[in-house]
Protein backbone atom coordinates (compact mmCIF):
# COMPACT_ATOMS: atom_id res chain seq x y z
CA UNK A 1 0.00 0.00 0.00
CA UNK A 2 2.76 2.14 1.10
CA UNK A 3 4.22 1.62 -2.70
CA UNK A 4 0.89 2.74 -4.72
CA UNK A 5 0.84 5.87 -2.17
CA UNK A 6 4.51 6.91 -3.37
CA UNK A 7 3.79 6.04 -7.20
CA UNK A 8 0.92 8.32 -6.75
CA UNK A 9 2.46 11.05 -4.64
CA UNK A 10 5.14 10.78 -7.45
CA UNK A 11 2.46 11.18 -10.50
CA UNK A 12 0.53 13.81 -8.66
CA UNK A 13 4.47 15.66 -8.48
CA UNK A 14 5.03 15.03 -12.13
CA UNK A 15 1.31 16.69 -13.15
CA UNK A 16 2.40 19.49 -11.08
CA UNK A 17 5.58 19.78 -12.88
CA UNK A 18 3.69 19.55 -16.59
CA UNK A 19 0.83 22.40 -15.42
CA UNK A 20 4.03 25.06 -14.27
CA UNK A 21 5.86 24.22 -17.34
CA UNK A 22 2.99 24.95 -19.73
CA UNK A 23 2.37 28.17 -17.97
CA UNK A 24 5.80 29.28 -18.13
CA UNK A 25 5.56 28.38 -21.51
CA UNK A 26 2.78 30.17 -22.86
CA UNK A 27 3.62 33.54 -20.17
CA UNK A 28 6.87 33.10 -21.90
CA UNK A 29 5.81 33.13 -25.23
CA UNK A 30 3.41 35.55 -24.56
CA UNK A 31 5.82 38.17 -23.27
CA UNK A 32 7.73 38.17 -26.43
CA UNK A 33 5.18 38.11 -28.71
CA UNK A 34 3.00 41.55 -27.32
CA UNK A 35 4.21 44.97 -28.25
CA UNK A 36 2.91 46.62 -25.00
CA UNK A 37 6.07 46.75 -23.26
CA UNK A 38 4.36 47.24 -19.29
CA UNK A 39 2.46 44.51 -20.43
CA UNK A 40 5.24 42.20 -21.58
CA UNK A 41 7.39 43.40 -18.04
CA UNK A 42 4.54 42.03 -16.14
CA UNK A 43 4.49 38.86 -17.79
CA UNK A 44 8.19 38.41 -17.27
CA UNK A 45 7.67 39.38 -13.57
CA UNK A 46 4.81 36.24 -13.25
CA UNK A 47 7.07 33.91 -15.78
CA UNK A 48 9.62 34.42 -12.92
CA UNK A 49 7.16 33.79 -10.05
CA UNK A 50 6.19 30.49 -11.89
CA UNK A 51 9.90 29.54 -11.89
CA UNK A 52 9.89 30.41 -8.88
CA UNK A 53 7.30 27.94 -7.68
CA UNK A 54 8.49 25.15 -9.71
CA UNK A 55 12.37 25.41 -8.15
CA UNK A 56 10.03 25.27 -4.67
CA UNK A 57 8.37 22.02 -6.30
CA UNK A 58 11.38 20.83 -6.89
CA UNK A 59 12.77 21.47 -3.29
CA UNK A 60 15.26 24.16 -4.41
CA UNK A 61 14.04 26.59 -1.80
CA UNK A 62 17.12 28.71 -2.20
CA UNK A 63 16.96 28.77 -6.01
CA UNK A 64 13.71 30.10 -5.38
CA UNK A 65 13.86 32.84 -3.51
CA UNK A 66 16.75 33.96 -5.63
CA UNK A 67 14.45 33.62 -8.44
CA UNK A 68 11.78 35.61 -6.30
CA UNK A 69 14.05 38.12 -5.20
CA UNK A 70 15.80 39.48 -8.11
CA UNK A 71 13.77 38.11 -11.09
CA UNK A 72 10.04 38.83 -9.61
CA UNK A 73 10.93 41.58 -7.90
CA UNK A 74 14.47 43.48 -8.48
CA UNK A 75 13.98 43.13 -11.99
CA UNK A 76 10.35 43.87 -12.86
CA UNK A 77 10.91 47.17 -10.71
CA UNK A 78 14.04 47.91 -13.15
CA UNK A 79 12.38 47.37 -16.46
CA UNK A 80 9.16 49.28 -15.23
CA UNK A 81 11.39 51.91 -14.47
CA UNK A 82 13.30 51.56 -18.31
CA UNK A 83 9.73 51.27 -19.78
CA UNK A 84 8.59 54.92 -17.76
CA UNK A 85 11.85 56.74 -18.84
CA UNK A 86 11.72 55.68 -22.60
CA UNK A 87 8.23 54.72 -23.44
CA UNK A 88 5.30 52.07 -23.14
CA UNK A 89 5.31 50.90 -27.18
CA UNK A 90 7.88 48.81 -28.98
CA UNK A 91 9.38 50.50 -32.57
CA UNK A 92 8.35 48.24 -35.12
CA UNK A 93 11.42 46.63 -36.78
CA UNK A 94 11.56 46.57 -40.95
CA UNK A 95 14.45 43.68 -40.74
CA UNK A 96 13.86 40.27 -40.08
CA UNK A 97 15.40 38.65 -36.88
CA UNK A 98 16.38 35.47 -38.63
CA UNK A 99 20.00 35.49 -37.01
CA UNK A 100 18.93 35.99 -33.29
CA UNK A 101 16.59 33.18 -34.06
CA UNK A 102 19.00 30.79 -35.19
CA UNK A 103 21.26 31.44 -32.61
CA UNK A 104 18.35 30.25 -29.89
CA UNK A 105 17.17 27.44 -31.03
CA UNK A 106 21.13 26.34 -31.46
CA UNK A 107 21.36 27.06 -27.78
CA UNK A 108 18.46 25.44 -26.99
CA UNK A 109 19.62 22.60 -28.89
CA UNK A 110 22.78 22.31 -27.23
CA UNK A 111 21.56 22.74 -23.91
CA UNK A 112 18.88 19.86 -24.07
CA UNK A 113 22.07 17.56 -26.01
CA UNK A 114 23.82 18.26 -22.78
CA UNK A 115 20.86 16.59 -20.51
CA UNK A 116 21.17 13.14 -22.49
CA UNK A 117 24.42 11.80 -20.45
CA UNK A 118 22.37 13.34 -17.25
CA UNK A 119 21.18 10.56 -14.49
CA UNK A 120 17.26 10.44 -14.17
CA UNK A 121 15.63 12.89 -12.02
CA UNK A 122 15.10 11.29 -8.52
CA UNK A 123 17.53 8.17 -9.64
CA UNK A 124 19.05 7.03 -5.86
CA UNK A 125 22.13 5.78 -7.93
CA UNK A 126 22.94 9.02 -9.30
CA UNK A 127 26.89 10.13 -8.30
CA UNK A 128 25.16 12.92 -6.14
CA UNK A 129 23.61 10.96 -4.28
CA UNK A 130 26.43 8.16 -3.88
CA UNK A 131 29.67 10.81 -3.29
CA UNK A 132 28.55 14.11 -2.29
CA UNK A 133 25.21 13.62 -0.36
CA UNK A 134 26.76 10.73 2.16
CA UNK A 135 29.83 12.95 3.01
CA UNK A 136 27.34 15.83 3.60
CA UNK A 137 25.34 14.17 5.68
CA UNK A 138 28.29 12.33 7.93
CA UNK A 139 30.84 15.40 8.30
CA UNK A 140 28.42 18.74 8.26
CA UNK A 141 28.16 18.77 11.93
CA UNK A 142 31.72 17.76 12.99
CA UNK A 143 32.70 19.94 10.19
CA UNK A 144 31.08 23.27 10.39
CA UNK A 145 29.19 23.02 14.07
CA UNK A 146 25.78 23.61 11.98
CA UNK A 147 22.78 21.10 13.43
CA UNK A 148 21.04 21.72 10.07
CA UNK A 149 23.03 19.83 7.15
CA UNK A 150 21.39 22.33 4.40
CA UNK A 151 23.08 25.26 6.49
CA UNK A 152 25.81 23.97 6.75
CA UNK A 153 25.97 23.61 2.67
CA UNK A 154 24.67 26.87 1.78
CA UNK A 155 26.90 28.66 4.38
CA UNK A 156 30.06 26.19 4.59
CA UNK A 157 30.60 23.91 1.61
CA UNK A 158 28.87 26.28 -0.90
CA UNK A 159 29.58 29.46 1.09
CA UNK A 160 31.12 31.32 -2.11
CA UNK A 161 28.53 29.98 -4.56
CA UNK A 162 25.83 31.54 -1.46
CA UNK A 163 28.02 34.78 -0.55
CA UNK A 164 27.60 34.94 -4.92
CA UNK A 165 23.77 34.81 -4.70
CA UNK A 166 23.64 37.05 -1.96
CA UNK A 167 26.04 39.67 -3.59
CA UNK A 168 23.81 39.61 -6.63
CA UNK A 169 20.60 40.59 -4.71
CA UNK A 170 22.80 43.32 -3.10
CA UNK A 171 24.11 44.72 -5.84
CA UNK A 172 20.46 44.77 -7.63
CA UNK A 173 18.91 46.49 -4.64
CA UNK A 174 21.49 48.84 -4.65
CA UNK A 175 21.35 49.58 -8.28
CA UNK A 176 17.37 50.00 -8.09
CA UNK A 177 18.14 52.65 -4.84
CA UNK A 178 20.26 54.15 -7.15
CA UNK A 179 18.17 54.61 -10.09
CA UNK A 180 15.44 55.73 -7.75
CA UNK A 181 17.57 58.56 -5.94
CA UNK A 182 19.60 59.58 -9.21
CA UNK A 183 15.66 60.66 -10.19
CA UNK A 184 14.31 62.44 -7.19
CA UNK A 185 17.73 64.59 -7.58
CA UNK A 186 17.32 65.26 -11.37
CA UNK A 187 12.86 66.26 -10.41
CA UNK A 188 14.53 68.19 -7.83
CA UNK A 189 17.03 70.21 -10.50
CA UNK A 190 13.57 70.66 -12.73
CA UNK A 191 11.98 72.12 -10.15
CA UNK A 192 14.55 74.58 -9.13
CA UNK A 193 15.13 75.42 -12.90
CA UNK A 194 11.16 76.02 -13.18
CA UNK A 195 11.29 77.91 -10.57
CA UNK A 196 14.08 80.26 -11.98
Amino acid sequence: MDQKKYKGEKKIDLYINIIILIFVLLTGIAAVWLRNLVASAMLLGIYSLLMATLWVVLDAVDVAFTEAAVGAGITTALLLFSIWLTGKHEKKSTKKPWLPLIGVIATGGLLIFGTIGMPDFGDPNAPAHLHVAPYYLQYSVSQTTSPNVVTAVLASYRGFDTLGEVTVIFTAGIGVLALLTGLRRRRRSQKLEIKK
